[in-house]
């Protein structure tokens, strides 16, 4: 069964204290103590983004372990990556993440794993990636712009929705201009369920984070329509 999990905002690297996200990516491997490797290749603070991802995760039931790519512990990166039970992606850069997967080969193989039944999750740019394209900041500068990503999923994505202003109304616009196809968007706190490439359930760390579908109308004018989200503390 193939899933990805895209998460807006959250999970160990937002909220340390709340550890519904992450224990929901490990829930969804189905089992007793899975194998979870954390990619940190968009951030340039590696050392301390793998350092909180150790913290959190040695507290729930599973095997952490992390992949670098400027010293990998292994040469056989497509071997380690497919005994996984689940790979998270962590946020930053997804511009330069995206080049960085590409002169590896990881997009090849993070498709590979995927269609071997290992959950994809990520948050931000970690979740940015797995779409056709998506909006970042990638390019400096703080504007957002579009990107194109490595498409497992269809449609745009858009994280951060509540948590930066200029988020919500540039979503909006490029989806208008179709600069990006029909898109989801999620709040800090909240994420999408993909299960063989359809959404199938919005969740959320957060009481009130949301999750959110943004399409173009024939007309020219762009929806949002806000998703059910469940929230994971109920």
């Amino acid at each position: 069964m193939r899933q990805i999990i895209a998460m807006g905002g959250g999970g160990f690297s937002m909220e340390p204290d709340n550890p519904l996200l992450d224990q929901f990516v490990l829930d969804q491997t189905a089992v007793a103590r899975p194998k979870v490797c954390f990619l940190p290749h968009a951030s340039d603070d590696t050392l301390r983004y793998i350092h909180n991802f150790f913290q959190a995760f040695t507290r729930l039931e599973c095997r952490p372990s992390s992949l670098s790519l400027f010293s990998p512990h292994t040469s056989d990166i497509r071997g380690f990556l497919l005994e996984q039970d689940a790979i998270c992606v962590g946020g930053g850069n997804t511009k330069s993440m995206l080049a960085l997967w590409r002169e590896w080969s990881l997009d090849a193989i993070l498709r590979e794993a995927w269609g071997q039944g290992v959950v994809l999750a990520g948050i931000s740019a970690g979740a940015n990636c797995w779409f056709q394209a998506c909006s970042t900041d990638s390019f400096g500068n703080g504007r957002l712009r579009p990107l194109n990503a490595l498409g497992l999923l269809k449609g745009g994505y858009c994280p951060h929705y509540d948590g930066e202003a200029q988020r919500r109304p540039t979503l909006q616009a490029m989806v208008g201009a179709r600069e990006l196809p029909d898109a989801w968007a999620c709040d800090d706190g909240a994420a999408l369920h993909f299960i063989e490439g359809e959404m199938r359930e919005a969740v959320s760390s957060r009481p009130k984070a949301q999750a959110y579908r943004v399409t173009l109308a024939d007309s020219g004018s762009v929806t949002e329509i806000p998703l059910s989200t469940r929230y994971l503390g109920a």
